[in-house]
């Protein structure tokens, strides 16, 4: 009698509506998987892609899933393997997010999904219904295209689980997971062995461990093997789904697979013993499993996972998960994110306004961090990035040798300078586009800053002046803002025609370099240099940033970083006091980053409003500021964040990395045009300011 399965779960770099790339990449996944396992996992919804979006409401997105399975049930490579595919199914005119299991032509099972996710960067509600438990299991009938493939009319609908001749598996869906009533743990208390997660779960910082523990937990709690899928890469947005596919036993970890990575296809394939599982929940989990029992629905399927002679069969250990740094968490993340939306937008490379900043020089240091991923993909025999990079340079006998000439190949800087700037940012920009081996140019944009002012004079007569020169504010910040824009002018001119002007075909994207502060308190102009075709650092923090530049000064050497991050932040837009920059990005926004960062924090995850926030920092920052100081900031920061709102209409697409963005696209869904004034709220901090100073330390 058999006792142990080899179990197969992968990463997928699937794409939204790419039927035909994901068909592939799904195929080469069980192809991979069909040499030893006899169970294949993929990640949700993986046929037509995650981020479909408001697709999912079209019929052809429903029409073309199915025809995909069609090909999966027909082809050779999916024949003696139980595969556990995603995809979005209708039934009964309601659309649900579903795993479909066949083996050998035969559909076994439809398990839809029954806890939504809904928050944050999901809005799986507005597409799909949850399934109720309570209806257990229906009939669905199936398209004629697929009965003629399976000669089935009907198959199982709903909750149930799938019971071999061996063991049982039962499906979990990504957030049923992180749900207080997670159905693995039923699942458990009834029996079943195999707890599978397929999921299409993002990367944010410091994110990873949270994953892995609650895995660990399920199976620590009752037992049990879990499989974990996921997607990975880039699907058309602004999240990168970060793979850590893994396979769990009784609370430990015995196989996974990274993080971050370059390969489509990622299969990780472990053999585990079901008699541990049983010896494991006969001591933890007998009395649980007798006076607590809820019965599973069980399709019962004439499939073995084990076979009779596997005594010789070696099974899987407990290993550690050695977990990214955040320093190696952002040099990773954004640069796999930045590698896929190059490859598939048809562009020629990157084009970044590089100021020789702190955030301009940490997308330059992404892209330079992806050429080193991409070098080291292609040494590592992966033909798909070879073909993608050689596509990309319209070389087709190119072959990348280190990251510096790849570098010099899809990254263009340019440093725009004005009247303005001073020596030691053009000299910090053109160091380290140097030693990245970027593309570089200096451009003075002071004549078109005084055609455009000139055009302003022939109309209104008027000349307008900077503070330093007796302006008013207005005019102070008017000249200010029309350096920006005259930036991001030309470096979208300079990205349309600098291959063309060189003799190459195609188009350069243009990166942005805001980070999350500066978006939180919309300290940017809008249309400048912010705006851009994608920006991958607009989800990071200017703290991490900071961290992340020392990272590259260590692992990549690039000792250019070093005089940049001791430089103050500034934007050089006023004019400088006997050659030294009079402006600073914290002097500018009345606090410094690190502050931000807390706001930040406590306006996005903690949920306050100005009161609750002044309530919780006046303890926070006791050490540090008075009473009236915190009410001070915490004013200040939400007139700026009100006043700028709208920009965050406009903002340009970001990696999105942090919890507390700001992003008004999907993650943040706030107003846009607020009462500044804040009347109330403003008030009720100055009356417990009052109470405060009067002795009184009492909250209503």
């Amino acid at each position: 009698m058999g006792r142990k399965v080899t179990l197969a779960t992968c990463s997928l770099n699937q794409w939204a509506l790419d039927f035909d790339g994901n068909f592939e990449r799904i195929l080469k996944s069980i192809e991979t998987a069909n040499l030893g396992a006899k169970y294949r996992l993929g990640p949700e919804l993986e046929i037509c892609g995650y981020g479909c979006a408001d697709h999912f409401y079209e019929s052809d997105t429903l029409l073309h899933s199915f025809q995909v399975l069609r090909k999966l049930l027909e082809s050779p490579v999916t024949q003696g393997i139980i595969c556990d595919v995603g995809m979005p199914i209708m039934h009964h005119n309601v659309r649900y997010n579903c795993r479909v299991l066949f083996l050998n032509r035969k559909i076994l099972l439809i398990r839809p999904k029954m806890h939504m996710a809904n928050t944050g960067n999901y809005r799986e509600l507005r597409w799909f219904s949850p399934w109720n438990p309570v209806r257990c299991v229906e009939e669905y009938f199936l398209p004629r295209m697929i009965q003629e493939v399976t000669g089935q009319d009907t198959v199982p609908f709903g909750y149930c689980v799938l019971s071999t001749k061996d063991t049982c598996i039962g499906s979990e869906i990504c957030q049923e997971l992180w749900s207080p009533r997670s159905p693995h743990i039923y699942m458990g208390l009834d029996g079943v062995e195999i707890i599978t997660n397929s999921s299409a779960s993002h990367h944010e910082l410091r994110k990873a461990d949270l994953r892995v523990n609650l895995i660990k937990s399920a199976t620590n709690k009752s037992g049990g093997i879990y499989l974990y899928a996921n997607q990975k890469g880039c699907d058309g947005d602004r999240v990168y789904y970060d793979g850590c596919a893994m396979v769990a036993i009784n609370g430990d970890i015995v196989a996974h697979g990274a993080q971050f990575s370059m390969d489509d296809v990622e299969v990780v394939t472990a053999t585990l013993d079901l008699e541990d599982v049983r010896s494991y929940r006969g001591e933890v989990c007998q009395p649980h499993m007798e006076s607590e029992h809820q019965p599973c629905h069980r399709v019962k399927v004439d499939f073995c996972l084990s076979c009779d002679d596997d005594i010789y069969l070696p099974t899987h250990q407990p290993i550690s998960w050695q977990f990214h740094t955040p320093e190696e968490e952002i040099s990773l993340g954004p640069a796999c994110w930045l590698w896929d939306y190059l490859r598939r937008s048809g562009q020629g490379g990157f084009l970044l306004p590089l100021s020789g900043g702190v955030d301009s020089s940490s997308s330059a240091s992404l892209v330079y961090s992806m050429c080193v991923l991409v070098c080291r993909a292609v040494r590592d025999g992966n033909s798909q990035v070879l073909e993608d990079v050689r596509r990309l340079v319209g070389d087709v006998s190119y072959s990348p040798e280190e990251p510096r000439e790849l570098c010099a190949r899809v990254l263009t800087t340019c440093y725009m300078a004005s009247e303005n700037s001073s020596e030691g940012t053009r000299n910090a920009a053109k160091e380290l586009a140097s030693q990245i081996g970027s593309t570089h140019m200096n451009i003075n944009i002071d004549m078109a800053v005084k055609a455009m002012l000139g055009i302003f004079s022939m109309v209104t007569g008027k000349w307008p002046q900077f503070r330093a020169n007796g302006g008013t504010l207005r005019e102070n910040l008017a000249l200010q803002n029309v350096q920006a824009r005259i930036r991001m002018i030309l470096a979208y001119l300079f990205a349309q025609l600098s291959l063309w002007a060189n003799g190459k075909p195609g188009g350069l994207l243009v990166l942005g370099s805001a980070n999350v502060d500066e978006s939180l308190t919309g300290y940017f102009t809008k249309y400048d240099c912010s705006s851009a075709d994608i920006n991958p650092i607009g989800g990071v923090s200017k703290i991490d940033l900071k961290s992340f530049l020392l990272y590259c000064v260590e692992h990549f050497h690039l000792t250019a970083l070093t005089s940049i991050l001791a430089a103050p932040p500034t934007a050089e837009l006023e004019p400088l006091s006997d050659g030294q920059v009079s402006q600073t990005d914290e002097a500018d926004m009345g606090m410094t980053y690190s502050e931000l960062s807390v706001i930040g924090r406590l306006r996005k995850i903690s949920k306050c409003g100005p009161y609750s926030m002044y309530c919780k920092l006046i303890h926070m920052w006791k050490e540090i500021l008075s009473p009236m100081q915190v009410a001070q900031k915490v004013k200040h920061f939400f007139r700026m964040y009100s006043v700028n709102r709208h920009k965050m209409t406009t903002l340009t697409p970001a990696y999105h990395a942090e919890s507390y963005s700001p992003d008004d696209n999907r993650f943040d869904l706030r107003p846009f045009l607020y009462n500044t004034r804040w009347t109330w709220q403003f008030r009720s901090i100055d009356n417990q300011v009052s109470q405060m100073e009067a002795g009184s330390s009492h909250c209503p």
